[in-house]
């Protein structure tokens, strides 16, 4: 009955632990969001200054249009200064089952992904938005048509690029993370990598314009990624197998002066 209560109250300190983080994470969040606020009017004047959109003219289509803006470039720029805070603060929660070598792997994972995210979005928005902006106003005018941009479906259209394409700039914290759990491995990820190299190339050509140029810049620097995925992957692994390897020759060692 004692040792259930003390897994009990073990349980209930995890669960109180958990709750605290959580609500610093969400108190971060509504403190950067209120900041992103105020930065949101210089953010969007420096990309209504910038190509592609300063040669367009921009029109609310709806009431709500203004706000909208306002409120996703608050929550994209809360996310940049928050999405640190979150990953220490996961890193802190799992930190007690975690042995010493394994908390400085963890945490050295929190600064790459917040440089891959960066690296992902300037990716995104200098390259692939670029492209499918001139592509699609290519198109239109090849059309004949007129075009007169809302500007709630101009950052909707840019958002739907970014978001995906710096996701995917995050592959190598992910396949570190997944080898350190010794999910993956750099063998299975080389027999896998025809496989992979076709999904990165559906990837590139679902979010670039259809034309094999746009799709080869994309698809490039994604399987690039991946490769790099595997190298880190390697070491990851390598680390792993050397100390097993000493683990074994410390236990087997210690079995043959103390045979049974």
């Amino acid at each position: 009955m004692q040792e259930m209560k003390d897994e009990d109250m073990s349980l209930v300190e995890h669960l109180a632990e958990l709750r605290k983080r959580v609500i610093l994470v969400l108190a971060v969040f509504v403190v950067s969001v209120v900041g992103g606020l105020f930065a949101s009017s210089y953010v969007i004047d420096l990309i209504k200054s910038a190509e592609p959109a300063k040669s367009m003219a921009w029109h609310a289509i709806s009431l709500w249009d203004g706000i909208r803006i306002y409120m996703q470039f608050a929550v994209g720029i809360s996310l940049v200064v928050a999405l640190p805070f979150t990953l220490y603060q996961v890193w802190a929660f799992v930190k007690p089952g975690l042995k010493e070598h394994e908390q400085k792997a963890a945490l050295r994972f929190i600064p790459f992904s917040v440089v891959l995210w960066l690296v992902g979005l300037a990716f995104a928005y200098g390259v692939v938005f670029q492209m499918a902006v001139y592509f699609t106003s290519k198109v239109n005018r090849g059309l004949g048509l007129t075009e007169i941009y809302g500007v709630s479906q101009y950052f909707s259209f840019m958002f739907n690029i970014l978001i995906p394409v710096s996701l995917l700039f995050e592959l190598p914290v992910v396949v570190m993370f997944l080898t350190q759990l010794r999910i993956l491995n750099p063998r299975l990820m080389k027999k896998l990598r025809r496989f992979a190299y076709l999904a990165l190339v559906i990837v590139a050509t679902a979010i670039t314009p259809p034309d094999f140029i746009s799709d080869f810049l994309v698809a490039v620097p994604l399987i690039l990624l991946y490769e790099f995925s595997v190298l880190l992957s390697a070491r990851v692994y390598r680390k792993q197998l050397d100390k097993d390897k000493a683990w074994e020759e410390e236990f087997y060692g210690k079995k043959q002066e103390h045979p049974v």
